[in-house]
């Protein structure tokens, strides 16, 4: 039996100003699969992470998460938050508040978690991203691949439905990325449901339970990692495929 879709996009339209950055998108995503992004910088994958969670006006088309329709403005947009959990590409910690104390916060202010629970859950998240001597740590204290983790751990924090990940290792020296990608391969075997902007391509085929290419604002092609990367069917996709393999 098919399962019903936790995301569905539907002839989704975003533009700034006159210029189209997605260009009439239709995608579902069903419990449990990773479906990793991938394509040229510029082409409207990240703005795409950013209507699915509200943060972006759209200008055509829908998208439903839960039977929630998505709106930027709307009075439940906050409930959709709770339910999608966000990892940024720039880490997006409080610079004033300890590793514990960033985890602790959306947990006690969003959902209303009491703090001696809150402070319990983030001690123990640390400690699975392996930060657990850290908790104490401020971020300037902290390496760009601690920052990432820890904000791995707040996203997980409140058992999200589903994460959402923009380019989490785009903004990390080559020496964290792979500190980053191990936690993100662990939250990837519980089957969690994951839509994931990446340029790691290894970790998308390793990974991933679909890959889409996008290019130029629209869906060029989709399927299954491996068998995208080894044998793209568009001429786009494999002439980007190529530059990146040089």
């Amino acid at each position: 039996m098919t399962q019903a879709p936790v995301l569905k996009i539907d002839t989704l339209t975003k533009k700034f100003g006159s210029r189209t950055i997605i260009d009439g998108i239709s995608m579902d995503v069903t419990p449990g699969e990773i479906v990793c992004l991938v394509g040229p910088s510029g082409t409207g994958k990240s703005t795409l992470l950013r209507c699915v969670n509200g943060l972006e006006d759209i200008q055509g088309g829908r998208i439903v998460f839960e039977d929630e329709p998505v709106r930027a403005h709307s009075k439940k947009i906050i409930d959709v938050r709770k339910r999608v959990g966000m990892i940024f590409q720039q880490f997006n910690l409080y610079p004033h508040l300890t590793a514990r104390q960033n985890i602790v916060l959306a947990q006690v202010v969003v959902h209303g978690v009491d703090r001696r629970s809150a402070t319990e859950r983030a001690d123990e998240l640390l400690a699975r991203v392996r930060l657990a001597h850290r908790a104490d740590a401020y971020p300037a204290r902290l390496s760009g691949g601690e920052q990432q983790r820890v904000a791995i751990a707040r996203a997980l924090a409140t058992n999200p439905h589903m994460l959402m990940f923009d380019e989490p290792t785009s903004a990390l020296d080559p020496e964290t990325v792979g500190e980053v990608l191990a936690v993100m391969r662990e939250i990837a075997e519980e089957r969690r449901t994951m839509l994931v902007v990446t340029h790691e391509m290894r970790f998308a085929a390793e990974v991933g339970t679909r890959m889409v290419f996008m290019d130029q604002g629209k869906i060029v092609e989709e399927g299954v990692p491996r068998e995208l990367l080894a044998q793209p069917r568009t001429e786009r996709a494999q002439r980007f495929l190529q530059s990146i393999r040089h």
